[in-house]
């Protein structure tokens, strides 16, 4: 990582859906200008097929992302974004903390999931324009 650059860790529980693809829009949205990662505080180990599927709708591939533990994430932060898991997200080092307090679109309908991806990707463009 290029240590002139913006780091910035989106954290959900199982690190399987929102946190993803957060951190892919980042990489869509950010470019070269940012560096961006994504755990969970209970990984579920694998990525949801439903985010990969919704991810490439958007012209990311989202199965080249592995699900990681916050035990495997280290340094400090420009930002840490939780995804409203509460309790679960323990504390990171960074200059900026957020909760968005998305709702876990694991168990929604193809409609529900993409609304959450398209909220995910607004917000990915705020946080950008104000780092």
């Amino acid at each position: 990582m290029n240590p002139t650059r913006k780091r910035v860790l989106f954290v959900c529980v199982e690190n399987s859906n929102r946190s993803q693809m957060a951190e892919a829009f980042v990489r869509i949205h950010g470019g070269d200008e940012v560096d961006a990662l994504s755990a969970g505080s209970k990984p579920s180990g694998r990525i949801n097929p439903k985010a990969i599927r919704f991810m490439q709708e958007v012209g990311y591939d989202l199965a080249t992302h592995a699900s990681k533990s916050l035990d495997d994430i280290g340094g400090e932060f420009d930002a840490v974004i939780t995804m409203g898991c509460g309790d679960n997200c323990p504390w990171v080092p960074a200059k900026r903390r957020e909760d968005w307090e998305l709702p876990d679109p694991r168990d929604m309908d193809d409609d529900s999931y993409r609304a959450v991806r398209d909220e995910i990707s607004s917000r990915v463009k705020q946080l950008l324009a104000t780092l």
